[in-house]
């Protein structure tokens, strides 16, 4: 039985905005209060999607929250109709008004983590949304990323879902942006790294004496990466934990992922992305076996951690296109504009045979808020069975894009700015849109405002 692994992204939401909500990352803090475009960044997005389904990779997409969250203004006391209620909270509380006008379910690498079949006791598929309680904007996601992915999911011979972690910071979890397999094909046996920041029961510090961060937090804890492996039934053979580097946090990488990305055997870092990368990489050399680990570590003399930040060198996507051997890049095209980071690449292309191609895509308006390519999609091994399972339209072709591309030009604003967010006309007319996404995608009634 043949497998692959599908790439599903995010659709941006129509409240995408500039509040710069997320302590640590450096390009939310720094375009802050700046005007953003809804529609141009929902179109970049199915651009980078489209340009997937024509390399022959497998597409899937998965629908925004709605927003702005009246539900969670009505659990928070707000009374009145929706448009009170929106006017209230804005008169009283600006920035929980803007919490609760976030976009940021767009970033589905933070939705869940998920483990793959072949990896888990079970032979299922495992499912664990994240529950983000770092943030507040993005701790009040998982119930509906949980009624999703089940949606989508929900043939339970194949696949099972768990709740999120408890919501609390001792176990903190932020999905599968710091959580990356490895394997020799999609459909074998892996090994899962599990990337932490921190511990949250144990204060404990590591080998070296370091317990954490200490200019942003660390969003994801140790606690939380051995519950999610336990749960998957994943067996101490294919699971490694491995420490982030407190410096990398203190620097604004507030993910494993923007400063390392893996795919099959092929693991791209910073000289500076573990604690110890000489014994992470040992240990997945050891457990996966047969299966060649190859590491290839960008040192600090050829790209600094902060041009890796600035540019997201490590927040791209690393593809195996049908037919190819080789990996290809998915890189924002920041990286191209950055002069060392450019020519890093071009020798990378001429120097490994395992990278084949780079491929630069324009997705600033995402990146002004500190998301690149491998924010934007959650990763699931599939096999052939699995894929014919799925029931709502959300597998990608040309003429399914072509119609998210109409339907985001018909519901999406152009310009929207933090005064825009107050107009309490964008209720309704998200929701209008939102009610007919659902249509679209054949996912029933999944949002609140809907039941």
């Amino acid at each position: 039985m043949s497998w692959v692994e599908a790439n599903f992204d995010g659709l941006v939401g129509p409240t995408h905005n500039y509040a710069g909500l997320s302590e640590g990352n450096i390009a939310s803090s720094t375009n802050k209060a700046g005007i953003s475009s809804p529609r141009k960044a929902a179109l970049q997005g199915l651009d980078k999607m489209q340009a997937l389904v024509d390399m022959g990779m497998t597409q899937g997409i998965l629908p925004p929250h709605d927003r702005p969250n009246i539900s969670l203004l009505r659990q928070l006391g707000f009374r009145g109709t929706d448009t009170e209620v929106w006017e209230r909270v804005w008169k009283d509380s600006p920035t929980l008004a803007l919490n609760c006008a976030s976009a940021s379910s767009m970033w589905v690498a933070n939705a869940a983590t998920v483990s793959v079949a072949t990896d888990c006791q079970d032979q299922k598929t495992h499912f664990s949304p994240a529950n983000l309680v770092s943030m507040f904007h993005r701790s009040v996601e998982a119930p509906l990323t949980g009624r999703i992915l089940k949606t989508i999911f929900s043939e339970q011979r194949y696949f099972e879902h768990h709740n999120a972690l408890p919501s609390s910071a001792h176990f903190g979890d932020e999905g599968a942006a710091n959580h990356t397999r490895f394997c020799k094909s999609y459909g074998s046996a892996g090994v899962e790294l599990f990337v932490y920041g921190a511990r949250g029961l144990s204060k404990s510090t590591a080998k070296n004496g370091s317990s954490g961060p200490s200019r942003y937090p660390a969003r994801q804890t140790l606690e939380a990466s051995q519950a999610i492996a336990r749960r998957h039934g994943l067996s101490a053979e294919r699971c490694v934990f491995a420490q982030q580097n407190p410096v990398a946090i203190d620097a604004g990488v507030f993910h494993n992922d923007v400063i390392a990305v893996g795919n099959q055997n092929l693991l791209f870092f910073h000289e500076q992305a573990f604690l110890d990368s000489q014994s992470t990489v040992n240990e997945l050399r050891s457990k996966l076996g047969d299966t060649a680990l190859v590491a290839i570590e960008v040192p600090e003399s050829r790209v600094s951690l902060d041009e890796a930040v600035s540019s997201y060198l490590f927040n791209t996507q690393l593809i195996t296109p049908p037919g190819k051997e080789g990996t290809t890049i998915i890189a924002p095209t920041e990286c191209r504009d950055n002069v060392r980071v450019k020519s890093y690449l071009d020798e990378l292309l001429a120097e490994q045979s395992e990278i084949d191609a780079v491929e630069y895509f324009d997705l600033r308006q995402s990146m002004k808020n500190g998301g690149g390519p491998a924010c934007l999609r959650l990763r699931v091994a599939l096999s052939e069975s699995q894929i014919s399972s799925i029931q709502p339209q959300v597998i990608l072709n040309t003429k399914l894009i072509e119609e998210l591309r109409n339907w985001v030009v018909k519901h999406y604003r152009d310009e929207l700015s933090a005064q825009d967010l107050r107009d309490p006309s964008l209720i309704q007319e998200n929701q209008n849109g939102l009610d007919e996404l659902t249509n679209i995608l054949q996912m029933g009634n999944i949002y609140d405002f809907q039941r």
